[in-house]
Formats: C-alpha cells, structure tokens, sequence
C-alpha cells in the first residue's frame, strides 16, 4: 500500500463514520462542544435603550441646560414616566432611559445641587451619547451561532443572554485508548531492565482534555494476537478505539491482524508524513479505529493531526481541521524528502526556530516546542526569514 497524503487521508478518515447522535443539554453541558443546529435569538439585546454611563438621561434638545431632576431610573427598575423640556433623570449603568430621553449626560459632566442640574463642562457632543440602543447587539431572530461553530465560553455567554437555557449538540463521543508494547508498565510503576513507562495514553488524554469525549481505559496490552484481539473486543462499542504502537511491519507489530482477527476493516496504512508514517484507520463495527505510531512524538504529532480533528467531526464541527498559522524562520531548514515534514518549534513574536532534536522519541524537545513546522513533501531547503505554516501545539 503506497503512503498516503496527509489531506487524503484526513478526508478519507472522516469519511469512515458521520457525525453522532445529536442531544438537547443545559448550557453548563454544552460547552466545549459544537452547535447542532443554528442558535436564534429569542429576544433582542438590548431590549430596550440603556445607559452606558452614571449620569443623567436627558433630552439633546435641552442643552446646555439647567435641568430639574425629575426622578431615578436604574437596572431593573426603569423609570416609570416620561421627561418634558428641561428635565432630567437619573441613572445608572444599565438601566433603561426614561421615554422621551435620547441622550445621557455623565455625572462628571453636572453639578447638582437638590433637584437642580447645571452643566459643569462641555456636555455630549451628540444625539444618544452613551446610549447603547435597543437591538444593537442582536436582534429578534438574528442567528448568534451557526451550526457546527464551536461552543466557545463566549458563545455560551451569548446563548444565555439570547434566551436560550439549553442548546441542541452532538453527544459525548467514547474513546478507547490502547497501548501495545511488552516493554511497557504503567507510570510510576517499578521499572526493571529494558521496561519503559507507558506515556502516550496519559498524553493523549490530556490532548483531548478540552474536548466532549469520554476515555475509557483501555491499559497495556501485551504483544499477543489474543490479547490484542481481546482487547478490541472490550473497546467495540467504543466511538474511537485508538492504539499506540504495534502499527509497523516488525514481527512484534501486531494491531493489523489482531483489528483484523476482531473482525475491523482497515482502510488504509501508512501517511507520507514525518514523524507518524505507520499510522492506520478502519472500522470495527461502528467504531473508528486508529492506530498511531508508538514513539512518543510521532503518536503525539499523529493526534494533532488526526486523532483531534477526528473527534471535531464526529462532534459536528463544521472546520474540523486545525487551524494553520505562518512565521518568519529564524533559522535554515533543510530540504526535505518524499514525506511532509512536522517539525517542533519554538514560536514567538512571530518567528520559529526548530527545536534542537527532532528525534522520534525525544519528549524534552516535544514539552519545550509550542508549535509544529509544516514542511511540505519536495520542498527545497528553506532560509532564514522565509514564511513557514505552523500548527500551535494545543
């Protein structure tokens, strides 16, 4: 099977399932996740003209004044009349401007004395200063968030103050994470001889924190046909059963026919992309199954790039893709073969630098990178000042 190119097999991955079930939750529950549907405004914000400002609401045409102070309006509690010529209200941030008054008049802008108001300096300079207008936010039936958009704490914010108390959003996707390896033990487990502590599950469930899903614990499988296949039997009911290491073609690499022994299908093997290249999906029953590479850094580039916008598609998300960012090269990089390039970097100020090792299992330099170097397949060595894409680790 030829290597794959990263956009094909991104498209061809999220082409194995569709998005799951859609539910109705509070908005506490909806955050983090992705509209299922268009969010209308159930009210207009402002519902009515408000003070922006401590001061008092007045007529435009009345300027320069004196005024008499007529009565108070604030939040919640607007004033329940109308003001004449030469009359004035007080008011408060928030609180809604007495009917006939189009402007407010800041309270460092008057001098009172009772219920008289004179103006002390220059006043407003035109009609409805510091007046936020019925509408001008959103109103009545304005869409506040498309479908698909992200539920951002903002959004979540918006939502609330359009009326709504509950929103319509995919479910809670399940994610079985599995790591293969004889050599492995759990972390912070006694390590004797050539064992290695298990670090990719734990990483990878702190990639996918922030995200709608729940992880179901799928431990340390030894490298065993059965023990393998066992193990993608328990995970089937999973939404995406994900494995690390064991992908490759070494007599020890046993995902491929364990998935296959369970009954999955494999769609394809092998990415044109550096580090990750032994990376496989398919399907077993309704699961997504996706197997990462075992060293650290290529399962952690290989779930930036694909297991992260996996869960954004079954999510609902409309741009499921991370979002690629340029900088300006502070250093050479070298040509590159027949595979693209993810590179670590350190970005900032809008210039990148490659980390100093850009081996395959070195977790120092991956901790102190915050962004990866996009370097397409072919691509002639690069100097110093030339604008690179890069992807900002999450």
């Amino acid at each position: 099977m030829s290597l794959l190119p990263v956009a094909e097999a991104q498209a061809r991955l999220f082409a194995l399932a569709e998005p799951v079930a859609v539910e109705t939750v509070p908005l506490v529950e909806a955050a983090g996740r992705w509209a299922a549907e268009d969010v209308i405004a159930l009210r207009s914000q402002p519902s009515a003209d408000l003070s922006a400002m401590d001061g008092y609401a007045i007529r435009f045409a009345d300027l320069p004044g004196p005024w008499r102070v007529i009565g108070e309006s604030a939040a919640g509690k607007g004033f329940p009349g109308s003001i004449g010529a030469g009359e004035a209200v007080r008011i408060f941030t928030g609180a809604p401007l007495a009917d006939s008054a189009d402007t407010v008049l800041i309270q460092e802008e008057a001098t009172r004395d009772g219920i008289q108001l004179t103006l002390s300096v220059e006043g407003p300079a035109a009609r409805g200063q510091h007046v936020r207008r019925a509408g001008s936010d959103f109103a009545l039936d304005d869409r506040l968030i498309a479908a698909g958009d992200r539920l951002t704490p903002a959004r979540i914010g918006l939502a609330a103050i359009g009326g709504h108390g509950a929103l319509a959003v995919r479910r809670r996707l399940k994610v079985a994470l599995i790591s293969t390896g004889d050599e492995l033990v759990p972390p912070g487990a006694p390590i004797t001889g050539t064992q290695l502590p298990s670090s990719n599950a734990v990483t990878l469930g702190a990639l996918l924190g922030d995200l709608p899903v729940d992880i179901i614990e799928g431990g340390i499988v030894p490298d065993r046909l059965d023990a393998l296949a066992a193990a993608f039997d328990a995970a089937r009911h999973a939404d995406v059963i994900v494995t690390t290491g064991g992908a490759s073609v070494g007599d020890h690499d046993l995902v491929r026919p364990a998935l296959e022994a369970a009954g999955a299908t494999l769609d394809f093997w092998k990415i044109a992309m550096k580090p990750g290249k032994p990376l496989m999906a398919g399907r077993l029953d309704a699961a997504v199954t996706l197997g990462l590479p075992g060293n650290p850094v290529s399962a952690f580039a290989t779930a930036m790039l694909f297991l992260r916008p996996l869960i954004a598609r079954l999510g609902g998300s409309s741009a499921p893709l991370p979002t690629v960012h340029t900088a300006t090269l502070e250093t050479t990089l070298p040509e590159t073969g027949g595979r693209a390039e993810f590179l670590r970097g350190i970005w900032a100020s809008g210039r990148v630098r490659p980390a100093a090792s850009q081996d395959s299992a070195a977790l120092v330099a991956l901790a102190s990178a915050n962004v990866l170097i996009l370097r397409p397949p072919h691509a002639p060595a690069a100097p110093a000042g030339e604008i690179v894409e890069i992807l900002p680790i999450t």
